[in-house]
């Protein structure tokens, strides 16, 4: 495994831990800062918009720069949003520190796709992309508990000064181990890089990245009040029970990387309709704990495995120009989280009761599937209109 692989996923173990770990120290937060659920609230939506902005906004801005150096800034950044966030005085300066550090979250895991995917073989990429956003799971199974309870036993500043530390060595290990050319192009301009959409298939591909992990991700902001509400546990085992989750996060990224360098369009296909089918059965069997608790891990496991194939369909028909439309599919990601999150708490609201998220996330999984199997057929054809074409030349181009 090329060392680089190991700085990236490191990176991405603190941008993991910056998004998820606030969740468990709102309570502490709020508190501290004397505002209500609400406010405290934006310190997480407010950081997921951001994101959004940070990976077209600074992807675009970057597309000049070598993509190591590009690294190493949105880093620096990183390490600046979490420090203010540790050292905020008040709400408006920690949360202007959520945004600082969420601006970088969708660059680096864009620009970062491009780097691991250069650093191995073709035949390896999408197992390389699957390390890097390996740090991302473990920030889920190992960061997130240890996180809070560090930010309850010390005070919820002791978590970011954690992460800012994390941000240092992660910092220090892409300046060292990755190397200076990784992942760069003869040429790259933001018009080149932005001619990658053109491509119908990147669209497609971004719908189906949009419907796919939003329906997981949908499904799985509102899996607290799931547990409690209909699976009835207690309160105090949810955090156990997301630990198995990120358990299941861990394996689906593991096992989709090495699928997807295979096939990216069988794996897509065979595992959004797996991940629809979890969804449906979750929704039926949340009020067994014991089937709760299956569905939950399986649900994790099929929702991320999908994240590898997703992220390297986009860069193989981007491959021309792939930084920012790397970036952009990991906007899609956050968009589908929001539409997922959004459309579930319709219907919640609506009294279809706490399993109508997973229906939701079903429906919209069915939905990225339909889309896979569009883009799949589509590409088919025009692979095979271009081989009849070229056929066709050599036949003309024989003497007679």
């Amino acid at each position: 495994m090329p060392a680089g692989l190991i700085a990236l996923a490191l990176g991405g173990f603190g941008i993991g831990l910056t998004e998820f770990v606030i969740a468990g120290l709102l309570p502490e937060v709020a508190a501290d800062f004397h505002v209500d659920e609400a406010a405290a609230g934006w310190l997480i939506s407010g950081y997921a918009l951001a994101v959004v902005v940070g990976a077209l906004g600074l992807t675009a801005a970057a597309t000049r720069i070598p993509r190591k150096a590009a690294l190493i800034g949105l880093m620096v950044l990183f390490i600046a949003g979490n420090l203010l966030s540790a050292i905020a005085p008040d709400y408006g300066v920690m949360l202007g520190g959520r945004v600082l550090a969420a601006l970088c979250h969708g660059a680096f895991f864009g620009i970062g796709s491009v780097v691991a995917a250069s650093l191995v073989a073709p035949e390896r990429q999408a197992r390389a992309i699957a390390v890097m956003f390996t740090g991302l799971t473990a920030a889920n199974v190992l960061g997130v508990p240890f996180g809070t309870l560090l930010g309850q036993a010390f005070g919820w500043r002791s978590t970011f000064w954690a992460i800012t530390v994390i941000g240092v060595i992660a910092l220090i290990g892409v300046a060292i181990l990755v190397p200076s050319a990784a992942g760069e192009r003869p040429t790259s301009s933001l018009r080149g890089e932005l001619s990658a959409f053109r491509s119908g298939q990147v669209w497609l591909s971004l719908a189906a990245t949009v419907l796919g992990f939003g329906g997981m991700f949908g499904a799985f902001t509102y899996i607290a009040y799931t547990l409690t509400g209909v699976s009835g546990f207690a309160a105090g085992a949810v955090p156990w029970l997301l630990i198995l989750f990120g358990v299941g996060l861990f394996v689906g990224n593991w096992v989709g990387g090495r699928l997807a360098d295979r096939s990216i369009d069988g794996t897509l296909l065979w595992l959004l309709a797996a991940l629809a089918v979890v969804l449906a059965g979750f929704a039926l069997v949340a009020g067994m704990p014991i089937g709760a608790v299956i569905a939950l891990i399986l649900m994790g496991a099929f929702g991320f495995a999908t994240v590898p194939a997703l992220q390297l369909r986009v860069l193989s028909y981007a491959s021309h120009a792939p930084t920012l439309a790397s970036g952009g599919n990991i906007a899609a990601f956050n968009l589908g989280n929001a539409l997922g999150a959004w459309i579930g708490g319709v219907t919640i609201a609506a009294g279809l009761g706490y399993t109508s998220p997973l229906w939701v996330g079903a429906a919209m999984t069915l939905g990225a599937l339909v889309v896979v199997a569009v883009a799949s057929v589509s590409a088919r054809r025009a692979r095979s209109r271009t081989e009849r074409a070229a056929a066709g030349s050599e036949k003309s181009a024989l003497p007679v």
